[in-house]
């Protein structure tokens, strides 16, 4: 046997006292009626009986145990042989117990978190299907009534063509969005580092974007005027996609004649934080422990007429995540929103005078 239990012994030896004890009262009363008073005799076999009791007792006992213990043991190694102790098995009940407390508890919580990710899995792929079955019906509508006759008027033909080229960007959009988050999250994308000037970075966004500003009436602006460069280390590729969909989605829910603010702040020593700050609508904060889902929308009613393919959000915090750094949200309904991350200080090169 594998293991002896202690406790069983004590089990085994109570039990067999209370045996004996009844079998000396019943002998007692057999030896009285038949006028039988050897005492040595009469506690020598409550002696033997005891032992009898005892060994026979604590074989069975732990033989019983084992066997529908061990089978216990082998149906639980079925679900996940990691999950109990390597230990040998043991016949104490309430080593046992806590063992198996412990193994419910822990598939509990597994449960739950394959319940979280299956509800996850599904909002996924329900918003994908969505935002991918748009522009393809888009496209196969204008494809058919082209088909259907419509391509024999010149200019509805070049219309239609023109709008089927617009929603095959917008798959195209979609798909390279995909294709850049599923690197950032396995960790397959590598982060081309350089000394960079992130004031200058962010007015070129600022240039990118102004007429797409100008067309919301929103107003790109620094808090302060920044006379000097301020050096960060970080992909300037990544990091001014960072600052593009911070900004883009700032414009697209600003309110009329807005405000988008960026702010550069020296945080510690090491570390500058970048605030992109609007006074748009806010965010409701149930919303915001899930603004960074992909596909996550604020808006649950399934329009989607600022467009975009839904994965800014994710991006951001990926590509900020792949630096090694922190994002952060605060927002305030009919008052703005603050979206602000670090960024590593470029350290100086020293140059040793001879």
């Amino acid at each position: 046997m594998p293991l002896k239990a202690k406790k069983s012994y004590r089990f085994a030896f109570r039990t067999a006292f209370y045996i004996t004890f009844l079998s000396a009262f019943c002998l007692g009363f057999l030896f009285w009626q038949f006028q039988f008073l050897n005492w040595w005799f009469f506690i020598c076999l409550l002696l033997f009986i005891h032992l009898i009791s005892f060994v026979t007792l604590q074989v069975r006992i732990e033989k019983f145990i084992y066997k529908h213990i061990k089978k216990i043991y082998d149906d639980v190694a079925l679900l996940e042989s990691s999950t109990l102790t390597t230990d040998p098995i043991t016949t104490d009940m309430r080593t046992l117990i806590a063992e198996i407390e412990k193994f419910a508890k822990d598939k509990k919580i597994e449960i739950d978190t394959l319940k979280i990710r299956e509800e996850y899995r599904k909002d996924f792929l329900g918003n994908v299907s969505h935002e991918l079955k748009t522009p393809l019906f888009t496209v196969q509508g204008y494809l058919e009534t082209l088909l259907d006759g419509a391509i024999e008027d010149k200019n509805i033909r070049k219309k239609y063509i023109s709008r089927a080229n617009k929603a095959v960007d917008r798959l195209i959009y979609i798909v390279k969005d995909l294709d850049l988050i599923t690197k950032l999250e396995v960790g397959d994308l590598r982060l081309e580092k350089e000394d960079l000037n992130i004031i200058e970075l962010i007015q070129s966004v600022f240039d990118l974007l102004e007429m797409k500003a100008a067309k919301n009436n929103i107003v790109l602006t620094f808090d302060i005027s920044y006379d000097m460069p301020i050096m960060v280390n970080g992909d300037r590729e990544k990091i001014q996609q960072v600052l593009t969909n911070l900004l883009v989605n700032s414009i697209k829910y600003g309110n009329d004649n807005g405000t988008t603010e960026v702010s550069v702040e020296n945080l510690v020593k090491n570390k500058v934080i970048v605030r992109v700050t609007d006074n748009g609508d806010g965010i409701p904060k149930e919303h915001i422990p899930r603004l960074f889902e992909r596909f996550y929308r604020v808006d649950q009613s399934g329009s989607r007429k600022e467009g975009g393919s839904g994965l800014g959000l994710a991006i951001v915090k990926h590509v900020i995540e792949a630096h090694g750094e922190k994002i952060y949200i605060e927002s305030v309904v009919d008052v703005g929103s603050e979206f602000s991350f670090t960024l590593e200080k470029s350290i100086p090169e020293v140059i040793n005078e001879p």
